[in-house]
């Protein structure tokens, strides 16, 4: 009898979570879902075939070359470390303190997002704390960059709309953007996702930090980010070859391909790569525009910065 009941009280458990799970699924994103089925046997079979598809194209890079990624990102982020301390002993602070004012650098942009292709650049942003200043980015951490061997090309846009340095380091371009946060410190576990963060900054540095705001923001609206991925790197390469992916050009840049097929995995939570493709050129090619592609409300932050309302 107890063993009896103990079954039916999991079954009733699992059920109740399995509800809750396609409940969740079905408000992800502004409306409600179109379909939650979940992938058949064939769905599956053609998203591996997609994934093979990719595969001559370059799309994919090796554990090794991503390795050698994180081992730039990790000396890059030692370098400004190394900087923001040095520049703080610099203005008279103790060492003891300047040892644990920190700094970080983030990533953005396809990096990111995990659908960088072989030989992409990585987009990523210096955070500092609120005594280190953008004129010593462009100055000494600039002549910091120029000293080490592994750095090359280096150029620094400071007069820029959104100001950066640009940079081939060991082998990968590097386009590396400044924000200055009014904080005394930046530890490594700061997550740039709190609007507070905005708070008594200037707008260069909103824009730069807006880079890892959204992408941050994708992934996390995203109900199955590799779905997502696989589906995005397949979009990606269709748009690339038809001669439509450049925001420079008047078509869509990199960030609103992904907001479009996030959008694509939000209405079909469950499905696979292949069948979200379908779906996406299925949904945008009847959309309603110009009704904007929304993701999530847009946030009512009484910040004083421009916000885009299309209302």
């Amino acid at each position: 009898m107890w063993s009896s009941q103990s079954g039916n009280n999991n079954n009733a458990t699992t059920t109740t979570s399995s509800s809750a799970s396609a409940q969740n699924l079905r408000t992800l994103g502004m409306t409600s879902a179109i379909s939650v089925a979940e992938p058949k046997p064939i769905d599956i079979s053609r998203t591996n075939e997609l994934r093979e598809a990719l595969k001559p194209y370059n799309v994919f890079e090796s554990e090794e070359e991503l390795n050698h990624r994180m081992e730039i990102l990790s000396k890059l982020n030692a370098l400004v470390k190394q900087w923001i301390r040095d520049t703080s002993i610099a203005r008279n602070m103790p060492p003891s303190v300047a040892e644990n004012v920190g700094g970080k650098i983030y990533t953005f942009g396809s990096y990111r997002l995990g659908v960088h292709h072989k030989g992409a650049d990585i987009d990523a942003l210096c955070v500092v704390p609120r005594h280190i200043y953008r004129s010593d980015y462009f100055s000494s951490f600039f002549e910091l960059l120029r000293k080490q061997p592994e750095v090359s090309d280096l150029r620094a846009v400071e007069e820029a709309f959104v100001p950066v340095i640009k940079m081939n380091f060991d082998g990968i371009e590097i386009d590396m953007l400044f924000a200055k946060l009014a904080l005394k410190e930046i530890p490594d576990s700061m997550d740039l996702r709190d609007d507070m963060l905005l708070k008594n900054l200037d707008q260069k540095c909103v824009r730069s930090l807006n880079g890892c705001r959204v992408t941050d923001e994708i992934l996390r609206l995203v109900p199955n980010i590799e779905n997502f991925r696989l589906a995005l790197r397949a979009i990606k390469l269709w748009a690339k070859r038809h001669g439509i992916y450049s925001n420079v050009l008047g078509y869509l840049g990199g960030v609103s391909w992904a907001m479009l097929v996030a959008r694509t995995c939000q209405l079909y939570p469950n499905a696979v790569a292949a069948t979200l493709i379908e779906k996406f050129f299925l949904v945008f090619s009847q959309w309603k525009w110009p009704q904007p592609v929304l993701l999530k409300q847009p946030d009512n932050v009484n910040l004083g910065f421009p916000v885009w309302d299309p209302r």
